[in-house]
């Protein structure tokens, strides 16, 4: 699976607490928005340090 993808699936398998705590002030659903954007950030970093390694290899 491409990285490109892997943020896509992440991103899409959020829409649904988005909807459930922005909508509905589910605040349980706030807890999973927040855990889903760390991984979000873990995801961003792994992809940033492989395109500055591989930009630097040649």
């Amino acid at each position: 699976m491409s990285r490109y993808a892997q943020l896509k699936s992440l991103v899409d398998s959020m829409e649904g607490d988005f909807e459930k705590f922005y909508d509905k002030g589910n605040k349980t659903a706030g807890t999973r928005v927040r855990k889903g954007l760390q991984e979000l950030k873990t995801l961003a970093q792994e992809i940033r340090i492989e395109v500055q390694n591989s930009k630097n290899n040649g």
